[in-house]
């Protein structure tokens, strides 16, 4: 006879006790330096135009200072989100977290992965650091992204996850 019972919440699993891996320690440094070339592709044209308008001193002088707080916000912000982030493998799924405002936290089971794949940009590849990204049944709603890996991290666990997603694996 089918039988169904309940679960207890103080039962559940939770992700309190788990050990979260950090992601690898450039990916800070390769965010700082990100932020900084966004920083001076915004700065070059704020001066042209404040030279160009010919604005009053105190405008010029609030309109720098907001810039001043803003870059200063972004070039410390890495340092601020990126412990918040990390992933943990467990026998049947990956877990990741983010954030420091809206937190979450992504279980993909291995048994929904159909495909993985790690990629690198020119930068993450100066840093040695790679992308991981889980693609999974259902849609692109359920996928997974996990940037700021080392290099070597980062295919060692696409080998891994497809192997334990049952897929076959061509190591080239």
């Amino acid at each position: 006879m089918f039988q169904n019972p309940e679960i207890e919440p103080a039962d559940l699993p939770g992700t309190d006790n788990v050990q979260w891996q950090a992601l690898d320690p450039a990916f800070k440094r390769l965010r700082q330096l990100q932020n900084s070339i966004g920083i001076l592709a915004i700065v070059v044209p704020l001066v042209i135009v404040t030279v160009v308008a010919n604005l009053p001193l105190l405008a010029v002088a609030i309109l720098f200072g907001c810039w001043v707080a803003f870059a200063a916000l972004l070039l410390t912000w890495p340092g601020i989100s990126l412990p918040k982030r990390g992933y943990v493998l467990r026998d049947k799924d990956i877990l990741f977290r983010k954030g420091v405002v809206w937190r979450s936290v992504t279980a993909i089971p291995f048994n929904r992965i159909q495909h993985v794949e790690t990629s690198s940009t020119p930068f993450d590849r100066k840093f040695d650091l790679a992308t991981l990204q889980l693609f999974t049944a259902g849609g692109s709603g359920g996928d997974l992204k996990i940037d700021g890996l080392g290099a070597t991290i980062a295919e060692q666990l696409r080998v891994f996850i497809l192997e334990k997603a049952g897929a076959s694996i061509e190591i080239s």
